[in-house]
């Protein structure tokens, strides 16, 4: 797959190529302050909606434009702290192409809440924004503002409906651990500028590249893992993950499960490849046991939940222990860690598309109980054919999306075979990943199963008739299709994965630094 040339890059000012560079991240911002403007001057429900999907949407087509600049002149540093290149490019896509998804579940959700409607989507932008600069960071202070910036718009909405106990209780609780967690990232930040005496990714890089024998360098490292362990819920970092998922708006629960992850794994794993830290001889053995742990506890979990949102909280414990198997690739990682993700965020989002309907509008409590989709086939049919096609795409059945992606793993840990990783790690973490596979398959059958049992004197929760004409319904049978044409199909999203990944191939190729 090839690139189409634009200017050679001597043509182009240096100052106009670092704006169009931050092209997402400038039509974001612009998106949240029109929106506490429109806000300021009138609240309308609709308006507001409207103006926020109309912003992310000018962000996602300008990531196109920059995809191709970045392809012609190389990477572009935007201040030390940022860099925008193809790995960057990649993930602003995704990352735009889910808060859009989530936007989208928002809007069919909000419209029956009693309170203020319009302030979730100005957290919404914000918290976007903070992923955008997340994955475009390649520095450790850039890191800590997207995390924040990420994060603590989150706090408002996740307890949103803070009328309901178990949503004030949530977001309570997430922002007092993630608050602990930040600090632990933190600290170990400040021990590794003590030691490197950088902030830079590159330059601890350099540092590292001999190997990480400083007692300093192995805290920083240690804490700096609490604090992603965190906020990628893995084990045993997980506890926060199933009440929070529980006690959120079910759009808001889209949200955590695929944008905010996708933008910290993105993160996380720029920041092992470019810190050499994933050659650490002593770091994979403890990514290794985190993951195995984090497939055994989420999968094991997972199976005694009856509750849909906490189930699908404990499966992506379990699915990010997969994708640090995938971290542990060798030279592949990053096709594998890509992969993955696509896969995981399509079928999350199609899941939690499917709650968000039962939820719409809000009528308090969601319909998150697994008794509430009992019978749901005879009710409401195309429903059903979503939550099943996302449900055996999670479990990584053939012909679907997370198919595609557990066989990338697979090959990745093949590839991994006599690298920094001993043989027996290797094949460890490769039956750790089967044998979780197997778990999952019983509780998302089980889901699968109960779509199509009677519902009889059960009270009965339900979709609007004409959800399938709304917005949020055409998403959800969108986000099923291309489940399905991935797993059938899935070179076109390989090849531009792999192309993001690619350097420059043209001769004046040059990487544009900040002035």
């Amino acid at each position: 797959m090839t690139m189409p040339t634009l200017l050679p890059p001597q043509l182009i000012n240096p100052l106009l190529l670092q704006m169009i560079a931050m092209l997402p991240l400038l039509i974001t911002s612009a998106t949240a302050i029109l929106v506490m403007l429109f806000i300021a001057v009138r609240r309308n429900h609709w308006w507001n909606a409207t103006l926020t999907v109309t912003g992310l949407n000018l962000a996602l087509f300008s990531v196109v434009w920059v995809g191709l600049i970045v392809h012609t002149v190389g990477p572009v540093q935007v201040t030390p702290l940022i860099v925008v290149d193809g790995f960057s490019c990649l993930y602003m896509a995704l990352v735009l192409g889910a808060t859009l998804a989530c936007a989208t579940l928002c809007h069919a959700y909000m419209e029956g809440f009693p309170g203020n409607k319009e302030e979730m989507y100005l957290l919404l932008s914000i918290s976007a924004l903070g992923a955008l600069v997340l994955v475009c960071c390649h520095n450790l202070a850039s890191l800590f503002i997207g995390l924040e910036l990420l994060s603590v718009p989150i706090y408002g909405m996740i307890a949103y409906a803070f009328r309901l106990q178990k949503s004030l209780e949530a977001g309570l609780k997430y922002m007092l651990l993630s608050a602990a967690a930040s600090a632990f990232m933190l600290f170990g930040m400040a021990l590794l500028y003590a030691d490197c005496g950088s902030l830079d990714f590159s330059q601890l890089g350099q540092d590292m590249s001999m190997g990480i024998k400083n007692p300093v360098e192995l805290a920083g490292l240690a804490m700096m893992l609490v604090g992603f362990g965190f906020k990628l819920s893995l084990a045993p970092f997980h506890l926060w993950t199933p009440d929070v998922y529980e006690g959120a708006p079910a759009p808001v629960s889209a949200y955590l499960a695929s944008v905010s992850k996708l933008a910290i794994f993105a993160v996380f794993t720029r920041f092992l490849i470019f810190s050499q830290a994933v050659h650490s001889g002593l770091l994979l053995h403890v990514l290794a046991v985190l993951a195995i742990v984090s497939i055994a506890i989420g999968n094991l979990l997972a199976l005694m939940q009856n509750n849909i949102k906490r189930l699908l909280g404990y499966s992506s414990i379990a699915h990010f222990g997969y994708l640090l198997i995938a971290l542990m690739a060798g030279a592949i990682s990053f096709e594998v860690v890509s992969v993955y993700l696509v896969t995981y965020v399509i079928s999350t989002l199609a899941a939690f598309g499917v709650v968000t309907l039962m939820s719409s509008p809000y009528q308090g409590k969601d319909a998150d109980a697994l008794h509430e989709y009992r019978g749901l086939f005879w009710r409401r049919p195309f429903l059903t054919a979503v939550l099943t096609v996302s449900m055996l795409s999670l479990a990584g059945i053939p012909m679907t999306a997370g198919f595609i992606g557990k066989f990338y793993i697979v090959l990745g840990g093949i590839f991994a075979e006599g690298t920094d990783f001993g043989n027996l790690w290797v094949w460890s973490l490769l039956a750790a990943l089967v044998a979780g596979s197997a778990v999952g398959l019983f509780y998302y059958l089980r889901v699968v199963t109960t779509l199509f049992l009677p519902s009889a004197g059960m009270r009965r929760y339900d979709a609007p008739r004409d959800w399938g004409r709304r917005f949020g319904g055409v998403m959800v049978l969108a986000l099923a299709a291309l489940t399905l044409i991935v797993g059938l199909y899935p070179q076109p999203v390989l090849d531009v994965i792999r192309l993001s990944g690619e350097t420059p191939r043209h001769a004046g190729s040059q990487q544009v630094h900040y002035r």
